[in-house]
């Protein structure tokens, strides 16, 4: 498989995802979240259900759609992309006894 730059929308998806797990309050954002950490490191952080798309907004399935579509051909985890302190403050906020 041929690694490849992120493009403006599939950045753009990512940006409104973590933006929303930034909302805690938003019933949404932690399973945001499960799927962002899942991308990140899955032994450790816990897979993502599926099932838990049934319970997000049409727009934000689109968005963790097209960075799903992202994922499976940039082959990069997301700390490698320029990720890493969003994704430190993933673990911080939602596994804060696995803090890196």
């Amino acid at each position: 498989m041929q690694q490849r730059f992120m493009l403006t929308a599939e950045k753009q998806a990512l940006s409104r995802l973590l933006e929303i797990t930034k909302d805690r309050d938003n019933h949404q954002a932690a399973r945001v979240a499960n799927f962002l950490l899942a991308w990140w490191d899955p032994e450790k952080y816990g897979r993502f259900d599926f099932l838990d798309g049934w319970a997000l907004d049409e727009s934000i399935r689109r968005d963790l759609v097209t960075v799903f579509d992202l994922i499976s051909h940039v082959a990069s985890y997301p700390d490698t992309l320029g990720y890493k302190e969003q994704f430190v403050s993933l673990v911080r906020a939602y596994r804060p006894d696995m803090t890196e």
